[in-house]
């Protein structure tokens, strides 16, 4: 029953956009059928997970593809964790793509939108649920190129296409690695069937070259730093609820696939989890480092996924290390706190990208220097945007700080027990707290330049709240944040279902940090409610203006301003460029102060390189002249080398060196 209600959330999923095919572009009614369709899919494929969640058999059938081997399909409880974000953000999407995106106001790209929106979400289900190298490469496959037409959607955009461009160069990338993981996959264990290889069957040298393999096919997608370059252009210049299922989900893809094949592989040295702990640790910090220089809030959120995606490798990275040591705390600790991010990145990720969207919507900006003000006018949108700050900055009562606390206690615990290579693990528990206190400083940043004060600039359009086809999946994402922050209790079965480890209640104090988190709620809700009836009752006044008569919005602190001390102590990496204000004369003209930062990888070393290649090999346009007669000559010296190819001149020419 399970996997029947998750194929058949696929299929609604598959066709939810297929009807507005043949509606007109402006219609509504097209966009409404997908936004049906896409819910049912949504409710039919979190049921069926939920069922899958805590079902004692795994089902499988084979599934119909042309090949001398069965293909099979099946469905477990850690494709059942996996499913759960994809079919929730499928279905809180595409409701919220009615308000954001609607069809009438962009009749040239809304019908492919929800086109290649439905087949992403049914691309992501087809590999977890894949269980054959063919249907995962499928289900892969699905899930890239609608990725690409959806970063792709304003392809009117010359950055939107390069986004893409760099996107679509990556994913394949990505693919073409795994396709040699799984060709050697298929030569090592005579099959391209996804099951376990049985201890002392696989030579260790071949052990390592699958990992790495695997490593770099999936850690291309997930983000790992340096392999992010494709991310930050991608999320920033998609739609924003595309931006949250590709950073809230999509990239889980990634992480879902180095669990799966890490777990599928025997006797792990400790080698691998020591390297994921420490790509881990190095995405995480230099992630949200790169998030503190950004002025673009979009570019900003895209960051911070290299950062959450660290944090969820460090949590993997001690699973595996308790693995190779035979420590089953390490492992459930570990694979709690990962598995939990997982979700819990999908959740205040995708309602910060939407409060993002929301901010767009209203105003058309995403520069923070430019912002300001909007919680006067957008009061449930800074509310939900504060919600998702919090969360994703690990401080109580929310759920980033549940799954973050699951990986501090697993990455402490060694020393304070006294075990083998403990020092060496808990190296990485600093770098979490400098991760979460540099994210708290960068949100504090950020909600400050959009929400407080007032606006920097002239140039906004009349601000509007958004509509509530926007504003209720914010709503549902900021209760669920909210649920499992106060109440973890209430994950904690699911994680040790997942884990076959029932012993994470015994390890983490679940209750003591329930009060906790409800305290701190009780003390929050407290305090505004006091601010909100005092404010009531008095007068409103401008803030002190320091003796200016006339105060005006460029006396404000901007974001770039905000973040200049910290991004000073990170200049070393972040390497800014720009210009300072000169100021010349008594009377000096007028002045502005510039800084960018670029992205480390792409801008600074791989277009250098393909620049590079092109120049070198410019010399064969003189071979394209736009004549068809030229290519025909050149089809035909091919075929003569390829015929000569074929004449037997070994044995024409033996006799004559025999002679």
């Amino acid at each position: 029953m399970p996997l029947v209600l998750i194929l058949t959330a696929m299929v609604l999923m598959t066709f939810s956009g297929v009807p507005g095919l043949f509606s007109k572009k402006t219609a509504s009614w097209g966009q409404m059928s997908a936004t049906t369709l896409a819910l049912s899919g949504m409710a039919a494929g979190m049921t069926g997970a939920c069922l899958g969640l805590f079902s004692p058999s795994s089902p499988s059938f084979p599934f119909p593809w042309p090949t001398m081997e069965n293909v099979f399909i099946g469905l477990d409880r850690l494709g059942s964790f996996f499913l759960m974000p994809v079919f929730l953000i499928g279905g809180l999407g595409s409701l919220y793509g009615l308000g954001y995106w609607k069809q009438a106001d962009h009749p040239h790209n809304a019908r492919r939108l929800q086109l290649f929106w439905g087949l992403l979400v049914a691309g992501m289900g087809l590999l977890i649920v894949a269980r054959h190298a063919l249907s995962f490469l499928l289900g892969w496959e699905c899930m890239a190129l609608s990725a690409f037409f959806l970063i792709a959607t304003e392809d009117e955009n010359a950055e939107c296409r390069k986004s893409a461009l760099v996107y679509l160069i990556a994913t394949h990338f990505s693919t073409l690695v795994l396709f040699g993981f799984f060709v050697l996959w298929r030569s090592v264990t005579g099959s391209f069937l996804l099951l376990p290889i049985t201890d002392g069957t696989v030579a260790p040298a071949v052990l390592n070259v699958l990992f790495f393999l695997a490593f770099f096919g999936f850690g291309l997608k997930a983000g790992i730093m340096p392999m992010h370059f494709w991310l930050p252009g991608a999320h920033a210049n998609a739609p924003s609820h595309v931006s949250a299922i590709l950073s809230g989900v999509m990239l889980k893809m990634g992480i879902y696939g180095l669990i799966r094949i890490g777990f599928l592989l025997p006797a792990p040295p400790a080698l691998w989890g020591g390297l994921i702990l420490f790509a881990g640790a190095v995405s995480g910090l230099l992630g949200v480092v790169f998030a503190l220089a950004q002025h673009d809030i979009k570019r900003l959120l895209a960051y911070h996924s290299v950062e959450n995606i660290g944090i969820i490798l460090m949590g993997l990275g001690l699973a595996l290390l308790g693995r190779s040591l035979g420590k089953p705390v390490w492992v459930a600790l570990g694979m709690a706190g990962c598995l939990l991010h997982v979700w819990n990145h999908c959740l205040f990720k995708s309602l910060l990208f939407y409060g993002a969207g929301s901010v767009l919507h209203a105003t058309g900006k995403r520069n923070l220097d430019i912002l300001g003000g909007l919680s006067k006018k957008m009061p449930l949108t800074a509310l939900f945007f504060l919600i998702g700050a919090v969360a994703i900055s690990g401080i109580p009562p929310l759920n980033g700080f549940i799954s973050e606390f699951f990986i501090y206690t697993g990455l402490v615990r060694p020393i304070a027990v006294g075990e083998p290579l403990a020092f060496g693990v808990a190296l990485a528990a600093p770098v979490l707290a400098m991760i979460g206190a540099l994210a708290a400083a960068c949100f504090v940043k950020v909600y400050a330049a959009v929400f407080l004060g007032n606006p920097r600039t002239e140039d906004i359009r009349p601000v509007h709240e958004s509509p509530s086809v926007m504003l209720i999946p914010m709503g549902i994402l900021a209760v669920l944040c909210t649920v499992i922050g106060v109440l973890p209790q209430l994950v904690s079965p699911i994680l040790e279902s997942v884990t076959n480890l029932e012993i994470l209640s015994y390890l983490v104090p679940l209750s003591t940090l329930s009060l906790v988190s409800f305290g701190f709620l009780t003390g929050l809700v407290l305090i505004a409610g006091w601010v909100f009836i005092r404010s009531k009752n008095q007068k409103k006044a401008g803030t002190w203006d320091c003796g200016y008569a006339s105060p005006t919005s460029r006396m404000q602190y901007t974001a770039s301003s905000f973040g200049s001390g910290l991004t000073g102590m990170f200049g070393w990496v972040l390497r800014p460029r720009g210009h300072k204000p000169v100021l010349k004369g008594i009377h000096p003209a007028h002045t502005s102060l510039e800084s960018h930062v670029d992205e480390v990888i792409l801008d600074r070393l791989l277009m250098p390189v393909f620049h590079k290649v092109q120049t070198g090999f410019s010399w064969f346009n003189r071979f394209q002249q736009g004549q068809s007669q030229s290519y025909i000559l050149y089809i035909l010296i091919t075929v003569i080398i390829l015929l000569a190819s074929l004449i037997p001149y070994r044995d024409w020419l033996q006799p004559i060196f025999v002679h």
